[in-house]
C-alpha cells in the first residue's frame, strides 16, 4: 500500500530545497501509480555512485523532480537506510548526442539531510556546482565549436558552408529565431539559418537583433578564423556595448 504521509514528506520537502536554490527552480511531484513520469528522470539520472547503487537494489518509485528554466533537471528520491533525508541526483539532459557525454564526469548525487533549508546550500555548493560544469562541458561538446549563448545573449556563430548557428539558452530566444528561418536540431538544440539566400539571410539577421534586444537579451556575431562575414549582413546594433537587462536563470 502507499505511503501517503511519506509521499506527502517528500513533495513538500522538495518544494521548500526547490524554492531555496540559487536561480528559478519549479517542483513537479511523481507518485507510484505515475510509472511513465518516474521512467523518463530514472533512465537518465547521471550518477554512478551513491544514487545508482541505491536505485539498483530499490528501483524508483516516487520522485519529485525540480526544474530550471535552462532544461537542467535535479530528482529527488527516498532513502532506503536507517537514516532521515532523502538523495538527490543530477538528470542528463535528453536531447543532446550520446557522443556528448564522454569523458565527462558524473556530477553523482549526494544524500540530503531532513532539513531541506540547509540542504539547499549543500546542494548548491555541492552537487548543483558539478552539474553546472558538467552541463557546460556537453553542451559545449555537443555544439561542435558553436560558441554558446548566454541567458542575456545569443552568440550566432558563421560557418564555413555559410550558415549561421547559435544555441539560445532558452524558448524565448529560440522562437525569434525560428520565426526568421532558424532551424533547429531536434537532438542538440543548435538552431541553423542555412545560406541558399543570402540576401533573405541578411534580412534575417538584421530583424532579430531588435526583437532579441526587446526581450533583454542581446546578440554576438562569431567569425570562425578562417572565414570573414560579409559587412553587411548584421545592423550596427549597439548590443554588444549595451547593459542587457537582468533575466532569472
Amino acid at each position: 500500500m502507499h505511503d501517503h504521509a511519506n509521499s506527502e514528506r517528500l513533495a513538500s520537502y522538495a518544494d521548500v530545497l526547490a524554492g531555496e536554490l540559487p536561480g528559478t527552480w519549479t517542483s513537479s511531484y511523481h507518485p507510484p501509480e505515475h510509472k511513465d513520469d518516474l521512467a523518463e528522470p530514472s533512465d537518465r539520472i547521471w550518477d554512478l555512485d551513491l544514487v545508482a547503487a541505491s536505485l539498483a537494489e530499490h528501483p524508483l518509485q516516487q520522485a519529485a523532480v525540480l526544474s530550471r528554466p535552462d532544461g537542467a533537471q535535479l530528482v529527488v528520491l527516498e532513502r532506503h537506510d536507517e537514516r532521515d533525508g532523502f538523495l538527490i541526483a543530477a538528470v542528463a539532459p535528453r536531447a543532446l548526442p550520446d557522443e556528448a557525454y564522454r569523458a565527462v564526469p558524473e556530477p553523482n548525487g549526494i544524500a540530503l539531510a531532513d532539513d531541506p533549508f540547509l540542504s539547499a546550500e549543500q546542494v548548491a555548493g555541492d552537487l548543483l556546482a558539478r552539474y553546472d560544469t558538467a552541463l557546460a562541458q556537453v553542451r559545449h561538446n555537443a555544439l561542435g565549436g558553436i560558441q554558446p549563448s548566454q541567458p542575456d545573449r545569443v552568440v550566432l556563430t558563421w560557418q564555413q558552408d555559410g550558415s549561421v548557428a547559435a544555441a539560445p539558452v532558452d524558448d524565448a530566444a529560440g522562437a525569434v529565431l525560428a520565426a526568421h528561418g532558424f532551424i533547429q536540431d531536434p537532438q542538440t538544440g543548435i538552431y541553423r539559418l542555412d545560406a541558399d539566400d543570402t540576401s533573405a539571410q541578411a534580412r534575417a539577421l538584421r530583424a532579430i537583433g531588435p526583437q532579441l534586444d526587446a526581450l533583454g537579451i542581446g546578440t554576438a556575431l562569431q567569425h570562425p578564423a578562417a572565414r570573414t562575414a560579409p559587412t553587411a549582413v548584421m545592423p550596427p546594433a549597439p548590443a554588444a556595448t549595451r547593459t542587457p537587462a537582468t533575466r532569472a536563470r
